[in-house]
């Protein structure tokens, strides 16, 4: 989540965010219904189920249960497909948001990321405080449950950083993230002390551009690249509510000129830890 993204992932009683396995299996069911001749209200008489719950069903928006399935099976001819399509239904990463799941899964066999921000210091160095203060923030309020499902997923996030060596994560932070004190100076300083902790690997860097840098690549906003096990990159882009999955080559090239040029820029690691270690020790 760079991330305010993974802050605004609810559950609460509302039905789930649709997964790609909930709208494939929708898509099947409508398939099959379509083909047998059924409108969506006689196949709901058939299976005993309004023909809203078949609507959402069938669009991904609704995780069918075992008697759903059971009966559509049986007006559907019996064939298996889906019983065992049921069987690999999800209802998404709980605590991420619905737009940042596939950047996510990405991420997760990426063998590079690059990640320049400028809004909050960037999920996957975050520390727990620092993430209970973003949730704390958020408007509308997350219930409790919402809150700790959002934390529990940002930290298993984090085990990409301690499992994954051989991939190189390279960040570039405004060192304005860290002069501004979300959640008080005791979390600040355990932010802080987290930080240094997580970049200390060689696999993993961090630059911290400069509030006094007269030059700036990336005055669009935040950048996010990786790198695929195939050798292609993509790159994400996120605003309020949303984010964007950019496979273009035209526009992937264009953002990595940009993070090259701020790379070019921010101050170098070893000048962007003692930085840091200067704002902690002014705290």
């Amino acid at each position: 989540m760079t991330d305010r993204s993974d802050v605004k992932a609810c559950v609460g009683e509302r039905e789930p965010d649709p997964s790609d396995s909930l709208r494939t299996f929708g898509a099947v069911v409508q398939a099959l219904r379509e083909h047998a001749g059924f409108s969506r209200v006689e196949f709901g008489t058939l299976v005993r189920y309004s023909k809203y719950t078949v609507e959402s069903v069938e669009l991904g928006r609704r995780m069918p249960d075992e008697r759903f399935v059971e009966r559509a099976e049986e007006a559907l001819g019996n064939t298996g497909a889906l019983r065992k399509a049921a069987g690999h239904l999800t209802r998404g990463e709980p605590g991420l948001a619905a737009w940042f799941r596939r950047w996510a899964r990405l991420e997760k066999v990426a063998v590079s990321l690059c990640t320049y921000e400028c809004r909050l210091v960037p999920g996957l160095l975050q520390s727990e405080g620092y993430m209970r203060a973003l949730c704390e923030e958020d408007i509308p309020p997350l219930s409790d449950d919402a809150l700790e499902t959002t934390v529990r997923a940002r930290i298993e996030r984090q085990q990409l950083l301690r499992e994954r060596p051989n991939t190189t994560f390279d960040f570039i932070v405004e060192e304005a993230v860290f002069m501004r004190r979300l959640g008080g100076i005791e979390v600040t300083r355990d932010l802080i002390d987290h930080v240094l902790a997580a970049v200390a690997p060689r696999n993993v860097t961090l630059q911290i551009m400069p509030a006094n840098a007269e030059h700036h690549a990336c005055m669009a906003g935040p950048i996010q690249l990786l790198e695929t096990p195939e050798g292609s990159w993509r790159g994400y882009s996120e605003g309020q509510e949303n984010g964007r999955l950019i496979a273009d080559p035209k526009q992937v090239s264009r953002l990595h000129m940009r993070y090259a040029r701020l790379r070019s820029q921010a101050l170098p690691p070893k000048g962007s830890v003692g930085l840091l270690e200067r704002i902690r020790g002014a705290l």
